[in-house]
């Protein structure tokens, strides 16, 4: 098996909660750094010139035509879906034990795409291969790596279509959103359309809500975290889109100290209250543990946000979208504002 190209950290906090991609032939695999912003690095669709896509990864896909028949990661799908374009396949945390979709798929109707795999490390080549894939989309952390997409079956997997990957960090949230609509319309998705202006203006009301929360209420204190069986993790704005555009906005989001591999800080549950928040974002997947899951961790219950009952769900895998963002923008927005003073 290859040496993983992206962060063991960011993978490890992927399983937090549980202690936590005629195309066919293009060579769409390769990395390096993305272009100067003058770089054309959006796609063309139609006519008799075809169609072309750069990615982040400063790989063009080049098709005959657009491509129709996308399978993504169900964070990538549900984005795309927002934008107005449909995806026949996805992979990735789709639905839950319960047969409920996942937090990740969005507003996007999981019965109707093919499912190659429900968790890290399931991929369903064969299947991907009967679905006659044209173009695979998915996220990019750290190194250039395709997000949920194998190491031991990438070879296949890129044999079988091109590839496209959007940078979710290092970035800022607008940035990963802006790149997912070009993609979209790219594929044929109109930003012009009603839903999609709607989102938008939601989006930047609820942007400039939280930048005079911010300011209306200085000096709370917010903390990113996930929890786990046996640790509980700080993570830094420096390396998640979202909180990096809440720092900017002029939220206080704590930084810790002693971040290893770029995404968070490992804390034993003695030390969970080792930074001082008024206000706790806590990560919502399914893997990682909810508040009803803690009840009986007293270094949880005596941290002063949770005594204040000031806990927000945190989406820590962002659907790149401005549908996807909005609300969660409107409910920290509220959060930060009402926010006492209790750390």
């Amino acid at each position: 098996m290859p040496t993983p190209r992206f962060s063991l950290s960011r993978r490890s906090l992927l399983t937090a909660g549980t202690a936590v991609g005629a195309g066919a032939l293009l060579t769409a695999c390769g990395s390096g750094p993305r272009e100067s912003a003058s770089d054309d690095t959006t796609g063309e669709a139609g006519g008799g010139d075809g169609w072309s896509f750069t990615d982040d990864r400063g790989v063009t896909v080049e098709l005959p035509a657009t491509p129709e028949r996308v399978v993504a990661f169900i964070g990538s799908a549900a984005a795309l879906h927002d934008f107005g374009v449909e995806c026949v396949g996805v992979f990735g945390p789709t639905v839950g034990a319960d047969g409920e979709p996942d937090e990740q798929a969005g507003d996007l109707d999981v019965t109707k795409p093919t499912v190659l795999g429900n968790a890290w490390g399931e991929f369903d080549v064969d299947t991907y291969a009967t679905l006659e894939p044209q173009l695979l989309v998915t996220n990019m952390f750290g190194e250039d790596a395709l997000w949920y997409v194998p190491d031991d079956a990438r070879d296949q997997i890129e044999r079988l279509a091109p590839t496209a990957g959007i940078t979710a960090s290092p970035t800022t949230l607008r940035v990963a959103i802006e790149r997912y609509a070009e993609l979209a319309e790219a594929l044929g998705g109109d930003l012009k359309a009603a839903p999609v202006v709607e989102a938008r203006e939601r989006f930047d009301a609820a942007a400039e809500s939280l930048r005079q929360a911010a300011r209306d209420n200085p000096g709370v204190k917010v903390l990113a975290c996930s929890a786990s069986a046996d640790l509980f993790y700080a993570s830094t704005p420096d390396a998640y889109a979202d909180l990096s555009y809440f720092a900017e906005l002029g939220v206080e989001v704590i930084t810790p100290d002693d971040v290893e591999g770029g995404y968070f800080e490992n804390l034993s549950w003695e030390n969970a209250d080792r930074y001082a928040a008024d206000v706790l974002l806590l990560d919502n997947r399914s893997s990682a543990l909810q508040p009803a899951d803690l009840t009986d961790r007293p270094t949880w219950t005596r941290l002063p946000a949770v005594q204040a009952g000031q806990i927000v769900p945190w989406p820590s895998e962002t659907r790149f979208s401005y549908a996807g963002c909005a609300p969660f923008l409107e409910e920290l927005a509220t959060a930060v504002r009402d926010a006492e003073r209790v750390a």
